[in-house]
């Protein structure tokens, strides 16, 4: 708020007492430059300063105007006293403007003297520690005096007693120190006096409460330089005659009694010591509520008395002080001026040593700093120390330096680091309050590159502090402006700034304004990562309040044209597939995703950057999309494939179901050793008689045209090309015939034949579960005389031979047994029917006799140890004619 304005409704709530301030003032040189306010404080010799608040009119700056008024002299009775006084003052003024240091009182304007006043113009000023200490000082009376009281007469005479206790001083100013504002005050009244001591070459010889003001940043100085003593600059170690305090003088005229050093009032001299006594008093009288310790009454007298017992009283203050400031003030306050630290030893004491403490000292003369040594400081130092200040002395000493600062365009940036700080941890009520204005002049200034960039990416903190109607017409304008900037710091900036306020700004600004303006920004920086990364974060953000053509088509293509193999920007735009692929409104279609979005993805599959857990969510979100088009795909073949015709619909379904596409199980017969070799003469009859004419068609193999088996041949003719091999069937359930007292191995009444095989030993026999004997009955008599269809029992051999042909897997067709089609004469069936039976001639030990009874044939093995070849079948046949 304007400091004209801030008066203005001063002067409007308190138009009597500035009027009487106008009346005071009235006459005083001073007026001309400067407009008064009400009193709030008071200072010097027995409080004889009374300090207004006040504006410079030049620049409305704000400040303090002392006014002494003359006739608070005239009890003097003496004309000459009354000019002294006057002089007095008017030469402290003059001596307070030759030292310019931080830790003294700092003067605006010179003394101006009228007929009735005296006035001249400092920083703003809160209070005087005289005024705070009186507050004190009668709240600890109070305290003290009245006792709460519970029945009816003892409440009367409780207020009787509160109705004689003395008023609070109209000086009192209530004001609670924390314990680093006492540090820290302690420390400033040191600085202050080694400044006087070692540069200036005087003695101050009157620090006491009512020299010592506090400014409105709440920092201590010293001021009250009435009774200034010079001293040679060789003669700093000695003493100098100095007058002691009498009654003979006005008290106006002398330095306050109860903090004067003893040998000043004993010897008459004083020296830099006589100053340290006096600043170790003032500590004591803080931590004693206000009251010093020592309380003359303007008495000489009474004053000896008590210095007397002065070590007993700062004996038992001790307990209250902090501990490592115990040892400091007990000596500064002994009789013995030798035992006293320096103001520069007093400096060093472990008390002093804190991190916030020289982060506040450093702000405290930061104004004599470089430009470089500011920025250090702003963007550094303060910044590790203010989470340890108090929040009280950030706003008190803190926030009048940044803003103070803001106008240095230099050092605005540096700046602007704990500025974002005090942003954050503002209330809405301080913000408003006591930094809205001040954001105000940043946002509508010039700025540099970096305090640009510090601005918007903080933006998001300042929106949630800040009156909605203030964003739209102040911070709004200045996010869309950077956007046009030309460097790529401020953009790149200005992209996540979208991102982090997207909430606060309106869907038409996203479409009309963000959205462009980031493809630009993107545009031109497409092979910078850190951009990219910051638009695709900012496009994921305001994804979801844009509409979805505009998705389609401007996000779409943006998507498209990243080629950067970095990690997280291709972790981001993976996030932003699946957002679209998951979120049904953007319509995400499987077209799209199969050409547009699946060939940009894939490719990463391979990218050695990418770690472990971001492959696995890379491949998620693939396999995601792909199960998403093979369901779409497969519904829509299938309904394309219901609209055909009906043999060519169920084209698919007789391929996919027939037997070249059927995979059996494994099946092993027991003790069983099957070699891959050629094709048997068993499977070329088969083969030739896959019609299932005559009765040795279905009845020796043991199947009808209409089983299965004769579905297997007749596949086998469709396709005469295909090797029997291909084919593999389920093999049925085998049964095993009792073995013939005739076959070679096998064991009397077992029924279960025993034949040696080539893989054990000459001598060596194991049972077998083929029966190579011919059925004892013809199957034919059997079919007649049990009424029709062959018994399933172990003595049937077709079942046998059928099981045995299904068995066999993986085996090629050859021409051994049978060399041509059926009729050709080269068959089995045709040396038999002719009566001509060879020998095999690749094989000696298998020889085919003709049988000794009726039309039978029988096949024996000869006595030695036959070896199955990889040609040749193992399954030796016993053939009914």
């Amino acid at each position: 708020m304007p400091a004209g304005t801030m008066f203005a409704k001063f002067k409007s709530t308190n138009v009597a007492a500035s009027t009487a301030t106008q009346a005071v003032a009235d006459g005083n040189p001073i007026t001309q430059y400067f407009e008064i306010g009400k009193p709030v404080a008071c200072a010097g010799p027995e409080l004889v300063w009374r300090i207004h608040d006040a504006y410079r009119k030049s620049d409305n700056k704000e400040c303090s105007v002392f006014i002494f008024e003359k006739k608070i002299a005239e009890k003097l009775h003496k004309p000459r006293r009354k000019e002294t006084i006057t002089e007095l003052l008017k030469s402290s003024v003059k001596t307070l403007e030759r030292f310019r240091h931080p830790r003294i009182l700092q003067i605006y304007h010179t003394v101006e003297e009228s007929a009735d006043t005296l006035a001249f113009a400092s920083e703003p000023i809160f209070a005087s520690l005289s005024n705070v200490l009186a507050f004190h000082e009668s709240k600890t009376y109070e305290a003290t005096n009245v006792a709460p009281a519970a029945g009816g007469a003892a409440a009367s005479q409780a207020q009787a007693a509160a109705s004689t206790l003395p008023q609070r001083p109209a000086h009192a100013k209530e004001y609670n120190f924390l314990d680093m504002e006492l540090k820290y005050g302690f420390l400033q009244l040191t600085e202050a006096l080694a400044y006087l001591h070692y540069s200036g070459h005087v003695i101050h010889r009157n620090v006491c409460p009512s020299s010592i003001l506090i400014t409105k940043r709440g920092i201590w100085k010293l001021a009250g330089m009435e009774y200034v003593e010079r001293m040679n600059e060789n003669d700093l170690n000695s003493s100098i005659p100095c007058p002691p305090w009498s009654n003979r003088v006005s008290k106006m005229a002398q330095p306050n009694l109860d903090f004067m050093a003893p040998e000043t009032q004993s010897t008459s001299k004083c020296s830099l010591l006589s100053d340290m006594f006096s600043l170790g008093m003032v500590i004591c009288a803080v931590f004693n509520n206000g009251r010093p310790l020592i309380q003359a009454g303007n008495s000489t007298s009474n004053y000896a008395k008590q210095m007397e017992t002065l070590d007993d009283l700062v004996h038992k203050l001790m307990p209250r002080l902090p501990i490592a400031l115990q040892e400091a003030t007990s000596r500064m306050a002994s009789r013995d001026a030798t035992a006293r630290p320096t103001a520069q030893l007093l400096q060093l004491i472990k008390y002093f040593i804190d991190t916030p403490i020289n982060a506040l000292k450093f702000l405290d003369v930061v104004n004599m700093k470089d430009t470089q040594q500011k920025s250090q400081f702003y963007k550094t130092t303060l910044i590790e120390a203010m989470p340890m200040i108090p929040r009280k002395l950030w706003w008190q000493n803190i926030w009048p330096m940044l803003k103070s600062e803001i106008n240095n365009n230099e050092v605005l940036a540096a700046v602007l680091q704990p500025v974002m700080l005090f942003v954050q941890e503002a209330t809405l009520t301080e913000y408003d309050t006591l930094m809205a204005a001040t954001m105000k002049v940043i946002y509508n200034t010039p700025k540099s590159i970096q305090a640009s960039v510090t601005i918007l990416e903080n933006l998001h903190l300042i929106i949630e502090k800040t009156k909605p109607e203030d964003v739209t017409t102040d911070i709004m304008p200045m996010l869309f402006y950077s956007f046009d900037g030309s460097t790529i710091q401020v953009q790149s900036a200005a992209v996540v700034a979208v991102a982090n306020v997207f909430d606060s700004i309106d869907e038409l600004s996203i479409r009309r304004m963000v959205l462009p303006k980031v493809k630009q920004v993107f545009e031109k920086n497409i092979t910078d990562p850190k951009i990219v990364q910051n638009v695709l974060m900012c496009i994921e953000r305001v994804m979801d309040r844009m509409e979805r053509a505009q998705v389609m088509d401007e996000v779409l293509p943006l998507l498209a044209n990243i080629r950067i193999p970095d990690p997280d920007i291709i972790m981001r735009t993976v996030r932003i597939y699946h957002k679209l692929f998951v979120d049904k409104t953007y319509g995400l279609t499987v077209e799209t995703m199969a050409t547009n979005v699946l060939p940009l993805l894939i490719p990463h599959t391979v990218n050695p950057s990418l770690n472990f857990e971001q492959y696995c969510y890379l491949l998620e979100v693939l396999q995601q999309m792909l199960e998403a088009i093979d369901r779409q795909q497969r519904n829509k073949l299938k309904l394309d494939n219901l609209s055909m015709a009906s043999p060519e619909r169920h084209r698919t379904l007789r391929h996919q179901f027939s037997t070249d596409n059927m995979n059996a199980p494994p099946f092993n017969i027991p003790n069983l050793r099957i070699d891959q070799r050629k094709t048997s003469s068993a499977e070329d009859m088969a083969r030739k008689n896959s019609g299932g004419s005559g009765m040795l068609g279905g009845w020796w193999f043991g199947c009808s045209p209409s089983s299965p088996d004769s579905n297997f041949l007749r596949v086998g003719n469709v396709f005469p090309n295909r090797r029997l091999s291909d084919n593999t069937l389920m093999t049925p359930k085998i049964r095993i015939a009792p073995s013939c007292a005739s076959s070679p191995g096998g064991t009397p009444g077992s029924g279960l034949p025993t034949r040696r095989h080539s893989s054990i030993g000459p001598q060596e026999r194991r049972g077998s579960t083929i029966n190579l004997s011919p059925p004892t009955k013809s199957p034919l008599l059997y079919s007649q005389k049990q009424g029709g269809s062959m018994p399933n029992t172990s003595s049937s051999v077709p079942f046998l031979l059928s099981s045995s042909m299904q068995s066999i897997r993986s085996r090629r067709q050859s021409t051994v047994l049978s060399s041509g089609p059926l009729g050709s004469g080269s068959g089995l069936l045709q040396q038999l029917g002719s009566g001509m039976i060879p020998d095999y001639p690749d094989h000696p030990d298998i020889k085919l006799q003709p049988a000794n009874t009726g039309n039978r044939i029988q096949a024996r093995e000869s006595n030695r140890c036959m070896t199955t070849e990889p040609d040749v079948s193992p399954i030796f046949l016993l053939i009914h004619i």
